[in-house]
């Protein structure tokens, strides 16, 4: 897989959580352990798209 299509492939997890984040904070009960696993995750993956946007802006 190349840089390019991995980068791709985190955005759209990462646009995935986003969207689950958004329908579990508008459920009338949602399980606040869950949605703190869900930003975590999201979180992480943003981490991950920046660490490698960055690698390849240096070479």
């Amino acid at each position: 897989m190349s840089l390019q299509t991995h980068l791709v492939e985190l955005e759209r997890r990462h646009q995935a959580l986003k969207k689950e984040i958004d329908q579990v904070q508008h459920h009338p009960r949602y399980d606040d352990s869950k949605l703190h696993e869900l930003k975590r995750k999201k979180l992480q993956l943003k981490d991950e798209i920046n660490k490698l946007r960055q690698g390849v802006s240096l070479h």
